[in-house]
C-alpha cells in the first residue's frame, strides 16, 4: 500500500490547515459555549470547495477523490468538529446520495447549490424507535398519485435548524418491510413541516440538531430519489460511505489533542524537568502516536477503497470503529497529560474529549459497526 499523497492532494490538506486555524479556531470555545456556528464561516468553506468536494464539477463542485475529502476532515477536525460534522453530512449524506442515484432535474436544482454551500443539506434517517434499526421507519409517505403525504418524526438530525434541503427516509409500503422504504426530499418551508427545539448536547455544540416534525407535507413525486422502495437501499449505500468520513472526523479529532498534549508535555515542567521527560508521560504519547497513525491507514485505505470501485463496507465499517476507539482514547489521556489545565476551556482538550464520544454513536454505533465486520469476515 501506498499512501503517498499527490502535490493536489498536499494542497487541499494544507488549505484545509490553513482554514482551521485561522478561521476556525478563533472563537471556537465561544461557539461551543453558545451552542452557535456561524454561517460565514460555511459560506466560506463553500468558497474553498469543502461543501462539495466529490461532487462532479458539473454540479458546481470540487471533483476531488475521497482520499482528499478525508484529508480535509482530518485537519477541520483537528480544530472544530463542530464545523466539520457539517462539512461530512453535507458532502457524504446529501451531496453524495443526490450524485449517486438522484435524477438530472434533481441535481439541477438541489446538488449546484449544496455543493458550494449556498444552501446546507440533512440526512434524516433516525427516529425515536429507529436508530440503529433503520428497517423500523414509523415516518409515512402515503402514495397520492402524483405526490407523497408524509407524516412522522426524525430524531437527532445534524444541520436540522440550518439546512434548506432534506433527504427523509419515510415507509410508503409497510407490508414489504424494508423494500417499501422511499427517500423523499423536502425542502425547508413545505407547509406542515416544522423544525423542533435544538438539543442540548455533549458535544459538537456548535452544530445545530434538531427533532423534525412531518405533518401532512405533500411532496411532488418527483423529489423520490431512485425507484418506489429504493429508500432504505439508499440509506446503508450512503451511510457506508458516510462512515468514512466520521471515521476522519475522529482521527481528526484525535490527532488534535495529541498534538495539543506533545505541545503542553514540552513546556509543562514538574520536579525540575519538562513532563515529556517523564516516562509516564512519554510512553502516553507513544500509545497515542502509534494508534493514531494505525487509525489513520485504517481511513486512508478505506478512501482508497472507494475511489478504486471497491466494496468498502467493510473497511470503512473497521475505520470507523477503530478511529471512534482511538479518538476517546486519546483524547482522555491528552486530558490526563495537561492535569488540571486539562479541565478548563482555555486548554482546548476538554471539548475535544466532549466530541470525540459522538463518533462513537453516530452513522452507526460501534455496535452497528462490528455487526458489519463480524458478517463480513464470517461471510468468507
Amino acid at each position: 500500500m501506498d499512501f503517498t499523497l499527490s502535490e493536489e492532494q498536499l494542497m487541499i490538506q494544507q488549505a484545509a490547515r490553513d482554514f482551521a486555524n485561522n478561521e476556525l479556531l478563533p472563537g471556537v470555545i465561544e461557539r461551543d459555549d453558545a451552542q452557535k456556528f456561524p454561517f460565514e464561516l460555511v459560506r466560506k468553506m463553500g468558497e474553498l470547495g469543502f461543501m462539495g468536494m466529490m461532487v462532479n464539477e458539473k454540479y458546481n463542485g470540487s471533483g476531488l477523490d475521497t482520499l482528499s475529502y478525508v484529508l480535509a476532515m482530518e485537519e477541520l477536525s483537528k480544530i472544530d468538529a463542530s464545523a466539520s460534522v457539517m462539512v461530512s453530512v453535507n458532502n457524504s449524506l446529501v451531496c453524495w446520495g443526490l450524485q449517486a442515484f438522484g435524477t438530472e432535474a434533481q441535481k439541477e436544482k438541489y446538488l449546484t447549490r449544496l455543493s458550494t454551500g449556498e444552501v446546507i443539506g440533512a440526512f434524516c434517517l433516525s427516529e425515536p424507535e429507529a436508530g440503529s434499526d433503520a428497517t423500523s421507519q414509523k415516518t409515512t409517505a402515503i402514495d397520492h398519485g402524483d405526490h407523497y403525504i408524509l407524516n412522522g418524526t426524525k430524531n437527532w438530525i445534524t444541520n436540522g435548524g440550518s439546512a434548506e434541503v432534506f433527504l427523509v427516509i419515510a415507509q410508503t409500503h409497510a407490508e414489504k418491510g424494508h423494500k417499501g422504504i422511499n427517500v423523499l426530499i423536502v425542502e425547508k418551508g413545505m407547509e406542515g413541516f416544522e423544525v423542533g427545539p435544538k438539543e442540548n448536547k455533549l458535544g459538537i455544540r456548535g452544530s445545530d440538531t434538531h427533532s423534525l416534525n412531518f405533518n401532512d407535507v405533500k411532496v411532488p413525486k418527483e423529489n423520490r430519489i431512485g425507484e418506489d422502495g429504493f429508500g432504505f437501499t439508499f440509506a446503508m449505500k450512503t451511510l457506508a460511505g458516510g462512515r468514512i468520513g466520521i471515521a476522519a472526523q475522529a482521527l481528526g479529532i484525535a490527532a488534535g489533542a495529541y498534538e495539543l498534549a506533545l505541545k503542553y508535555s514540552k513546556v509543562r515542567k514538574t520536579f525540575g524537568t519538562e513532563i515529556a521527560n517523564h516516562q509516564a508521560i512519554a510512553f502516553k504519547l507513544a500509545d497515542m502516536h502509534t494508534k493514531i497513525q494505525a487509525a489513520r491507514n485504517l481511513v486512508y485505505q478505506a478512501a482508497c477503497d472507494k475511489d478504486a470501485g471497491k466494496d468498502y463496507t467493510l473497511s470503512g465499517a473497521m475505520a470507523k470503529l477503530y478511529a471512534s476507539e482511538v479518538a476517546m482514547e486519546t483524547t482522555i489521556e491528552a486530558v490526563q497529560i495537561h492535569g488540571g489545565n486539562g479541565y478548563v476551556k482555555d486548554y482546548h482538550v476538554e471539548r475535544l474529549m466532549r466530541d470525540a464520544k459522538i463518533t462513537q454513536i453516530y452513522e452507526g454505533t460501534s455496535e452497528i459497526q462490528k455487526i458489519v465486520i463480524s458478517r463480513s469476515v464470517l461471510k468468507d
